[in-house]
């Protein structure tokens, strides 16, 4: 059967390429033009940032510059350590904050909430969603911030910040423009991505697989455990994904609550630098030729390490289906 079935799809399109059916190939074509187009944008972009970058992957190599730690651009030593390392800390935080809040609020969407509730929560979610990055920055600014300086960050220095080992996250002086306030954003600004996709990944779980587990005397917790999660989990890793994705290339927000301090420091409650809020607030400040090259450089770095995690997490859905094929 999969042979007669390839055998078909062969001989359809080798009638659309010899254009015996006009319509047909024009479609194709078409269709073909818009696939490869992305391709060809995503390679343009690529070949783009290696010939801006060329001067400073010239002078400091690729490894010297990814963990080098000095960013002055007066003396013209660059390096991409700092970026780094506010970006994994900040993409990192903002996950563990918001997966479980995202993926509580699909369960209580779709398994506990009424449905005159359901709309209305669905709606804010999207609403989340669709708010401007500005418009966060704005708001983790001038509300967010004082909030976290002089209630939050105060609490977990007299709480968290006397244990013995993740004490140290959490001392310093609370100032409310940190990569504590910054992540806190960015979850806030992801809950939406993963929410969404959990609630509908948690809707395609089929009706007779949950009530035959109500009907053996399951508990609608042991439910949700055991059949709702589990049949859905490829959909949560997918939201999962998509919310990475986005923290890792949020800017606006971010250069808000963050600060601009090229340092490695052991306290959430220090200001840091990202890539993205790196470009957005030196790029029109880049006076000489090897300081615009770094800025590329940089932007490089991230969309070699955005490619890298899409690739991985391809990986694993891909693996996943292979291993369970008939879930969502």
């Amino acid at each position: 059967m999969k042979k007669e079935a390839a055998g078909i799809k062969t001989q359809k399109t080798k009638n659309l390429i010899l254009g015996k059916d006009p319509f047909d190939l024009l479609f194709y074509m078409v269709t073909a033009v818009a696939a490869l187009a992305v391709l060809a944008i995503t390679i343009g972009i690529f070949f783009i940032l290696v010939r801006e970058s060329y001067p400073a992957i010239k002078k400091f190599g690729v490894f010297g510059f990814i963990f080098a730690k000095d960013w002055d651009p007066y003396r013209e030593i660059f390096g991409a350590a700092t970026n780094l390392f506010g970006t994994a800390v900040t993409t990192c935080l903002s996950l563990v904050i918001a997966i479980p809040v995202a993926i509580g609020i699909a369960i209580f969407v779709t398994e506990i909430a009424p449905d005159f509730l359901k709309g209305p929560i669905g709606g804010a979610i999207e609403l989340l969603a669709a708010i401007p990055s500005i418009i966060y920055g704005l708001w983790g600014f001038f509300t967010l911030a004082p909030i976290m300086a002089n209630h939050v960050e105060p609490l977990l220095m007299d709480t968290l910040g006397k244990l013995p080992l993740i004490g140290p996250l959490f001392q310093g002086t609370p100032m409310g423009i940190d990569m504590l306030t910054a992540s806190v954003i960015l979850s806030i600004m992801i809950i939406p991505f993963t929410a969404s996709i959990a609630r509908d990944s948690f809707n395609l779980t089929p009706e007779l697989v949950k009530e035959s587990a109500y009907a053996v005397g399951a508990t609608r917790w042991e439910v949700v455990k055991n059949v709702v999660i589990p049949y859905s989990r490829l959909g949560i890793f997918g939201g999962v994904a998509l919310s990475l994705g986005r923290a890792l290339g949020e800017t606006m927000a971010v250069a808000f609550v963050l600060g601009n301090n090229h340092q490695i420091t052991t306290s959430l409650f220090d200001a840091a630098a990202t890539i993205t809020v790196t470009l957005a607030n030196e790029f029109t400040e880049a006076s000489s030729k090897m300081y615009t090259a770094s800025l590329f450089y940089l932007a490089l770095l991230l969309f070699v390490l955005s490619f890298i995690i899409l690739a991985v997490a391809k990986f694993f859905l891909v693996r996943y289906q292979k291993k369970y094929p008939g879930e969502q």
